[in-house]
């Protein structure tokens, strides 16, 4: 499988943007990257080495953006019961894919729902 160039050029702005994040930290459960903040998920990355489609799966508890996400082709509720919780997953590879810009803008969202307030604070003062 061969990795789209313009989806992994999305993939590596978010992951990039979820990283600059105040506290936020990736790891690698189960083999994919994800970005934590205070030992909590905010955004799963999945893998970049085209063994799986990019996407990611963000946290949004907003009906609008979550309304707006699932709009999307391909994008639908997480699996394993996060869904239920707000999780969206999100194909970057599919014709009419988020822009890079709207997709950082749910990471934002994302973190803004799991991280402490202290943190926030730190974001919104930047």
């Amino acid at each position: 499988m061969t990795v789209d160039r313009n989806a992994l050029k999305k993939w590596e702005k978010v992951r990039e943007f979820a990283l600059g994040l105040p506290g936020a930290a990736e790891e690698f459960p189960w083999g994919e990257s994800v970005a934590k903040v205070n030992k909590k998920v905010f955004v799963f990355l999945g893998v970049d080495d085209g063994s799986h489609p990019l996407g990611v799966t963000v946290k949004l508890r907003d009906d609008t953006a979550h309304a707006h996400a699932l709009a999307f082709p391909g994008a639908e509720p997480a699996g394993y019961g996060l869904g239920k919780a707000g999780w969206v997953r999100v194909p970057l590879e599919e014709k009419g894919a988020p822009a890079a810009e709207v997709l950082c803008d749910w990471v934002e969202e994302s973190y803004r729902v799991i991280a402490p307030k202290r943190l926030i604070a730190e974001l919104d003062a930047d």
